[in-house]
């Protein structure tokens, strides 16, 4: 009789224990995440191409051959990309591929925010973008003197485009990007 009383209570008492073993779940608290990086430090960069312009000492610069450069950002992951092209009587037709670059990106912009850029004591005339939304660049912009010299740059990260993830370092390199704009000077 012991033994069936036994039996009783194991049956009864292993599928209790089992069912109340179970983790209650908790939702987590909503938060940001916080990313922190260093105030710029910026620097003339002057070489042999006829433009000279400022930039942020945390990025790298290297050459790309002819007057290309590519400013890269480790701790972010991402280059801004400058492209100069020589204005000859191509000044409609630069102005377009820069527009048609941006607006490229139309597909997964929420926004494309434009603003014009006038310098006239440099005569540096341009337009600097900001792509809202999951697009590739989330800045671009392009320069010129509209006689010489034309440049245009672009921001890509090296990740897939979820701006909520990459607002803090694209928030940063716009920043970066737009000082490069009003330091700009031709030569």
């Amino acid at each position: 009789m012991l033994n069936s009383v036994v039996k009783f209570a194991v049956v009864l008492l292993v599928p209790v224990l089992f069912l109340s073993c179970k983790d209650d779940v908790l939702p987590k608290p909503k938060s940001h995440l916080r990313l922190d990086y260093p105030a710029p430090k910026y620097e003339l960069f002057n070489t042999a191409c006829p433009y000279a312009f400022n930039y942020n000492s945390l990025g790298i610069i290297k050459h790309e051959g002819d007057c290309n450069y590519r400013i890269e950002y480790p701790l972010m992951k991402a280059t801004v990309y400058l492209n100069y092209k020589k204005v000859d009587n191509n000044i409609e037709a630069l102005l377009k591929d820069a527009q048609k670059l941006t607006y490229g990106h139309v597909v997964k912009a929420d926004e494309i925010i434009s603003q014009p850029f006038l310098n006239p004591d440099q005569k540096v005339y341009g337009m600097f973008y900001e792509v809202g939304g999951n697009a590739a660049s989330p800045t671009q912009f392009y320069a010129t003197d509209s006689t010489r010299n034309f440049v245009l740059g672009s921001v890509y990260f090296y990740a897939k485009p979820n701006f909520d993830s990459i607002f803090p370092a694209a928030d940063y390199i716009r920043h970066d990007v737009k000082n490069l704009m009003e330091t700009l000077r031709w030569k």
